[in-house]
């Protein structure tokens, strides 16, 4: 009978994974460092497929230290580094590129040309432009790297934040969705209407195929 919670604890520097009873006591755990790329000044990166190995690998030891099996898991719960991102294949699940970290400053120029929407900005996503966010960096990607946009257009590519990517891979392409707290980190998101927003998808050109669907986040 299911009786323990997996928590995963998906961050900048690391990967933790708990396992938890019903009580909320922490039966098991297990922890590992994750690699970090600074290909260039400002730009921080990540290996998408080292995140979902971490998962895996360290969810198999979670649940050996607190001696149970994986058929007790009752649920899974995920919190993650929230503004990193990953654009993958939806028919292959393989990344088109590295994981882009909310550290990472390379779509500053983007930010400076569309300081005068600002305010329109902050209105639909109740967020200010800064690269800290994933759409400019999204953007600068699909801007950067030729046929991404057109392939997206078509379908063919996720995008989504890193809870996005763990539950695409865990569930192995069944789930393409992100929670509201996620989607809400993008900058592509209206608040007031909890969906993708039209006016900054055409603002950033992102084409709206890519995009999770965007759920509660105890899930669909």
């Amino acid at each position: 009978m299911p009786q323990v919670i997996l928590a995963i604890d998906q961050g900048t520097t690391g990967t933790t994974v708990f396992v938890v009873d019903g009580r909320g006591r922490i039966r098991g755990r297990a922890y590992a460092e994750i690699r970090q790329f600074y290909p260039k000044p400002g730009w921080v990166e990540h290996d998408p497929e080292e995140i979902y190995r971490s998962v895996v690998t360290l969810s198999k030891k979670a649940l050996s230290a607190a001696k149970v099996s994986a058929s007790a898991i009752a649920g899974i719960g995920i919190t993650n580094q929230r503004e990193t991102f990953v654009v993958w294949e939806r028919s292959s699940g393989r990344p088109v590129y590295r994981a882009i970290v909310w550290q990472c400053r390379r779509s500053a120029d983007i930010c400076d040309a569309l300081r005068d929407r600002e305010a329109d900005v902050a209105q639909h996503t109740g967020l200010v432009i800064d690269p800290y966010f994933s759409g400019t960096k999204l953007k600068w990607l699909l801007d950067n790297k030729p046929g991404l946009r057109e392939r997206g257009a078509r379908g063919e590519l996720c995008f989504g934040n890193i809870d996005t990517w763990l539950l695409f891979k865990l569930s192995r392409g069944a789930a393409f969705v992100t929670d509201y707290t996620n989607a809400s980190r993008t900058m592509l998101f209206n608040l007031a209407r909890r969906e993708w927003d039209d006016e900054m998808l055409a603002m950033l050109d992102v084409p709206r195929e890519m995009l999770p669907r965007a759920v509660s986040s105890r899930g669909p």
